[in-house]
C-alpha cells in the first residue's frame, strides 16, 4: 500500500511539473518582449544627460593621462612608473574582455529569443571571439613584415646607389670600400630596421585596440541610451565612468609609445572620448524604435562583443603584457617585477568588481 501511495505520489508530481511548472519555466525564459522595468522617461533622460558628460571627461582624462610623458618626465615610456600604469591598464583590459564583453556576448547569442537551430547548438561568442583574435595575430604579424621588407628594399637602393657613386674613384678603391661600407652600412639598417619594425608594431597595436575598445563602447552606449529605467542607468553611468577612465589610460599608453605625430594623437584621443557620449546619444534617438531583445539586435551585439573580446584578450595578453614584462628592464629589476604584477591584478580585480554594477 505505501508503495502505491509512493508510486501515486510521484505520479501526481510528474503530471504537476510538467503541465503546470514547465509551461511557467519556459513562458518565463522564451519571452522576448521589452520587461516591464519601472520606466521613468524625463529621469532617465536627466541620467543619460549626466551620463554623456561624465563619462566624455572621464575618457578624455584617461587617455590622455599617459600622454602627459612629453610634460612630465615620470611619465615617460622609458620609467619605471610608466610600466606600473601601463600593467595596471592591461589589467583592465583583460579583464573588460573575459568579465564584461565576452559574457555578454554568450549572453546574446544563446538568448531563448534565438532559434535553436544553430544558435543554441554551438558556442559561436566563443568561435567569434577566437576567430578575431588570430585575425588580430595575422594583422600584426603580416603589417610587421610587409614594412620591415619594404624597410630592407629601401636600405638596400640606398646602398647599391652609394656604391655605384663610390665606384667612379677607381677599382680598387671601389672594391675597398665596398667591403667597409657594406659592413658599416649593414649594421646601421639593421639598428634602424629593428627600431623602425618595434614603432609599427607599437602603432599596429594602438589602432587595433582602439578598435577593440570602440567596438563595445557604441554597443553598450546605444544599449544605455535607448533604456528607460533609471535604476539601470544610474549604476550602469558608475560604471562605465570608472570604465572608460581606465580603458583610456591603456590606450593613451600605447598610443604613447607609438610616437604619433601630434594631429595624430588628438584625433586617436577624441575618437575614443566620444564613442560611448555618441553610443548614448545614439541610444536616445532610437529609444522609441530598438528593441534590444529582438533576434536582429541580439545576434549583430552577440557578434560584435564577441569579435571585440577577442580582440581585447589578445591586445592585453601579446601585445602589452607579454611585451612589457618579458622585457629586459623588466627582467633585470626584480622591484619592479613585484610592481608591475600587483598593478596588473590590482587593474584586473577593480574592473572586475565593476561587472557587480554594471
Amino acid at each position: 500500500m505505501n508503495m502505491i501511495n509512493f508510486k501515486a505520489t510521484q505520479i501526481l508530481m510528474f503530471l504537476f511539473c510538467f503541465f503546470i511548472l514547465l509551461p511557467m519555466i519556459v513562458r518565463g525564459e522564451c519571452t522576448c518582449e521589452p520587461e516591464d522595468e519601472d520606466r521613468n522617461k524625463p529621469l532617465a533622460l536627466k541620467y543619460k544627460l549626466v551620463g554623456i558628460a561624465s563619462i566624455l571627461v572621464a575618457g578624455a582624462i584617461g587617455v590622455c593621462f599617459p600622454l602627459l610623458g612629453r610634460k612630465f618626465e615620470a611619465l615617460r615610456p622609458e620609467k619605471n612608473l610608466f610600466f606600473i600604469i601601463k600593467a595596471f591598464a592591461a589589467g583592465v583590459i583583460l579583464s573588460t574582455g573575459f568579465i564584461h564583453v565576452l559574457p555578454d556576448a554568450t549572453e546574446s547569442l544563446t538568448s531563448p529569443c534565438l532559434n535553436e537551430n544553430p544558435w543554441g547548438k554551438f558556442p559561436f561568442a566563443g568561435l567569434v571571439a577566437m576567430t578575431a583574435a588570430i585575425g588580430t595575430l595575422m594583422v600584426d604579424v603580416f603589417a610587421t613584415s610587409h614594412y620591415t621588407k619594404s624597410h630592407l628594399k629601401t636600405q638596400q637602393e640606398q646602398s647599391e646607389g652609394d656604391e655605384e657613386k663610390t665606384g667612379e674613384n677607381g677599382n680598387h678603391v671601389h672594391v675597398h670600400t665596398h667591403a667597409t661600407h657594406g659592413h658599416s652600412h649593414g649594421s646601421v639598417s639593421l639598428n634602424e630596421l629593428s627600431a623602425s619594425s618595434q614603432l609599427l608594431r607599437q602603432r599596429v597595436v594602438s589602432q587595433v585596440l582602439e578598435l577593440g575598445i570602440v567596438v563595445h563602447s557604441v554597443i553598450i552606449g546605444i544599449s544605455l541610451g535607448a533604456s528607460e529605467s533609471p535604476k539601470t542607468i544610474k549604476p550602469l553611468v558608475a560604471a562605465l565612468t570608472f570604465h572608460q577612465f581606465f580603458e583610456g589610460m591603456g590606450l593613451g599608453g600605447c598610443i604613447s609609445q607609438a610616437k604619433f605625430k601630434s594631429r595624430a594623437v588628438a584625433i586617436m584621443a577624441l575618437f575614443f572620448s566620444l564613442t560611448t557620449p555618441v553610443g548614448i546619444a545614439i541610444g536616445l534617438g532610437i529609444t522609441n524604435t530598438y528593441d534590444g531583445s529582438s533576434p536582429t539586435a541580439l545576434i549583430v551585439e552577440g557578434l560584435l562583443n564577441s569579435a571585440s573580446a577577442g580582440i581585447l584578450i589578445y591586445m592585453a595578453l601579446v601585445d602589452l603584457l607579454a611585451a612589457d614584462f618579458m622585457s629586459p628592464k623588466l627582467q633585470n629589476n626584480g622591484i619592479l617585477q613585484m610592481g608591475a604584477c600587483v598593478s596588473l591584478l590590482l587593474g584586473a580585480g577593480l574592473m572586475s568588481a565593476l561587472a557587480v554594477w554594471a
